[in-house]
């Protein structure tokens, strides 16, 4: 497998691009530069080769008939290191000479003069590197049969164009140099914050996100989410990643946790379920063995009424846990109207026949109108007798338990209230959990009268499928439970009901 080849940083390719760049800018600006210099300075050199070959044209027609002569090159003002030559109609040299500085024009020779040939004599100019000379810049021109041949020199030109050419690459090294060091300095300061933000990035992918609890993860710098630059757009990008990361992580830890504890809550909940099974059952097994055995160890109608019993139990313990199950599917229930001042006048009265030895007391605060109620009376009544049963069971003989019934035009409010010696604190949080039995600090009145401890959950399982609300609240010497369901929509009553208390 071929390796992948590493790609470079961002900052080296932005250096790099950036003095590529630049490098073609200098390189565009000093090549016109140097053209243009070139195209003026040889402009101004053919102006002076055009003049200096129609002086030396006007010259040679002083002596029309002399075809070699160069006399004109000993007139005054010719530069030194012009050349001048005679041509014939096909344009071989004839004679040729240069004006040398202080001395007499010196005569070409054969090997320079050869170096001029083949000029045509229309006034165009042309470069042509004479050997011992230099460099020239040469045009021939017919003047009425006479035809001269001049040059001047183009070192001059050539010095110039080479030095700028010099200037400009020096200047262009050093700028370029230098632009390179300002930009990778100005680049660096502006990609430190995305640097800070990847390095934030790698210590977030470096946190154990599977496992443990996922808080506190490092956020971007607050200077480094400004949404005015790029980097800063990144930055808080980051950041709301990092906090969907963490809602989404403490999301699944919070459902993981709800499912533990729903897994502990079954698993208590069988060992409950069928070590309240297991009592009746062993209790039955036992009577039916000591049947088997002979009348003789029991006496017959004895063992059945004590069958009897415990079937009674179980029959009902069973109906509770259908009934929590039922409840907990969703399934609906009977839905009429109903009234529950009448409800719980009669559980009070219910209770009141099953439990002779407590005060048992009825308040009615009916100032908005009757309580009605849109639901099941059947499931209602099996909360309130519920709520009376607890009352009954867990508190001794001569405590005072008190019903009380109030409605408003949105809810109606039931209190169950006792002055026994309340609910122990470390119970409190769970009395409505199944199963919960506060056996350590309230008496039961007997084997068959202490319950599973599924009544409390059976009842706020009810209330809660009718949209309404159960609590607690106990202290030694007072505990009330309070129960609040929606009542139903009533047009406006006349006079209210007063309230009223009475024994029962």
């Amino acid at each position: 497998m071929t390796a992948r080849p590493r790609s470079r940083s961002l900052r080296t390719r932005l250096l790099v691009f950036i003095t590529a760049v630049l490098v073609c800018v200098c390189a565009a600006m000093a090549l016109t530069t140097v053209f243009a210099q070139r195209a003026y300075l040889m402009g101004n050199l053919d102006n002076r080769v055009n003049d200096a070959v129609e002086r030396n044209a006007g010259g040679a027609a002083l002596h029309p008939e002399l075809t070699r002569d160069l006399t004109f090159l000993n007139e005054g003002g010719q530069p030194a290191g012009m050349l001048a030559a005679r041509i014939d109609a096909e344009g071989n040299i004839l004679s040729a000479a240069v004006v040398s500085h202080d001395a007499p024009p010196r005569s070409l020779t054969t090997a320079q003069t050869d170096a001029l040939k083949g000029i045509a004599p229309d006034g165009s100019t042309h470069t042509r590197a004479v050997p011992g000379l230099g460099t020239y810049r040469v045009a021939a021109l017919d003047a009425s049969g006479i035809r001269v041949l001049t040059g001047l020199p183009m070192d001059d030109v050539l010095d110039t164009i080479s030095g700028l050419v010099a200037v400009e690459t020096a200047v262009a090294v050093v700028g370029l140099t230098a632009a390179g060091c300002v930009c990778a300095v100005v680049i660096r300061r502006q990609l430190r914050p995305l640097g800070r933000v990847a390095a934030t990035a790698v210590e977030v992918s470096r946190a154990p996100l599977g496992r443990g609890q996922v808080t506190g993860l490092t956020r971007v710098p607050e200077q480094d989410t400004d949404p005015g630059s790029e980097a800063g757009q990144v930055g808080a990008a980051l950041n709301r990643m990092i906090d969907h990361v963490e809602a989404s992580l403490a999301e699944r830890q919070h459902s993981e946790e709800q499912v533990r504890r729903s897994e502990e809550r079954m698993r208590r909940f069988l060992a409950d379920a069928s070590h309240e099974l297991r009592t009746p059952l062993a209790s039955i097994a036992g009577y039916a063995e000591l049947m088997n055995r002979g009348t003789d160890r029991i006496e017959p109608g004895l063992a059945w009424r004590r069958v009897n019993a415990e079937s009674a139990r179980m029959r009902s313990l069973v109906e509770d846990l259908l009934l929590l199950a039922r409840l907990d599917e969703g399934r609906p229930l009977q839905s009429a109207e109903v009234d529950m001042a009448a409800l719980v006048a009669e559980a009070v009265w219910d209770a009141r026949a099953a439990g002779a030895g407590h005060v048992w007391r009825l308040e009615l605060g009916l100032d908005d109108g009757p309580a009605l109620v849109l639901g099941d009376e059947a499931r209602l009544h099996q909360v309130v007798a519920n709520l009376m049963a607890n009352a009954r069971v867990h508190t001794p003989a001569g405590t005072t338990v008190t019903a009380t019934v109030e409605s408003t035009r949105t809810t109606c409010v039931i209190r169950v209230r006792d002055d026994g010696p309340g609910i122990p604190p470390a119970l409190l949080p769970t009395v409505f959990e199944r199963f919960t039995r506060a056996d350590t600090s309230r008496t039961r009145a007997g084997v068959l009268e202490g319950g599973s401890g599924l009544g409390l959950a059976i009842a706020s399982a009810i209330t809660t499928a009718h949209g309404g609300r159960i609590d607690v609240q106990s202290t030694p010497g007072r505990t009330e439970f309070t129960l609040v369901l929606p009542v139903t929509e009533l047009p406006p009553t006349g006079t209210p009901t007063a309230a009223r208390t009475a024994p029962v």
